[in-house]
């Protein structure tokens, strides 16, 4: 999915223009057991700075898949294999959003972890399975791809989607802008 990534891309590099042209630094809480690609710099209070890196180890998804018994949408593998990151904030026009990204390889297992745990919670409440992607400032309310069709949804947790946003992730990414530093 080249247009995810090339759409992931721009967006990251507009946010990195824009951080730059206001002489900010984005920080993030630094694991102490495992460096992260994208860390650069001195830890400073468990915190560390960041600039998005492309993820050249890859990313395989077929074990989750396998467990599963499912194919996860192309376009949610292409987003979480593109760079390696903290949380991005970017702007919706229904409000900020954070793009969640992948810090280091261990991160890339325990969010298969969590993206296992979440579809089976949503079969054994016989809702439509969902893949996160971003959270909002409402810590009850995610933002997710629907893997049948692609199409991404504000989702509340624990309940079945219904506020769809756009067709698809590429989509949605296009509805984003650069958040005021």
């Amino acid at each position: 999915m080249v247009e995810v990534t090339r759409l992931f891309a721009d967006l990251l590099q507009k946010a990195q223009q824009q951080a730059a042209n206001h002489g900010a630094v984005w920080r993030s809480y630094a694991d102490p057991e495992l460096q992260s690609p994208c860390q650069y710099g001195d830890v400073d209070a468990e915190l560390v700075c960041w600039w998005p890196v492309e993820n050249t180890d890859g990313a395989d998804f077929s074990g989750l898949e396998q467990a599963l018994e499912l194919t996860l949408n192309a376009e949610i593998k292409a987003f979480f294999s593109a760079f390696y990151g903290a949380g991005l904030p970017l702007q919706h026009p229904r409000g900020p959003v954070e793009l969640l990204m992948v810090w280091h390889q261990a991160d890339f297992e325990r969010l298969q972890q969590n993206i296992i745990a979440h579809i089976l919670m949503k079969r054994r409440l016989k809702q439509r399975e969902t893949i996160f992607f971003a959270v909002t400032d409402d810590d009850d309310m995610m933002l997710s791809v629907l893997n049948s069709s692609g199409e991404v949804y504000l989702e509340r947790a624990g309940t079945e989607v219904k506020e769809k946003l756009a067709d698809s992730l590429g989509a949605f990414l296009q509805q984003l802008s650069v958040a005021q530093a």
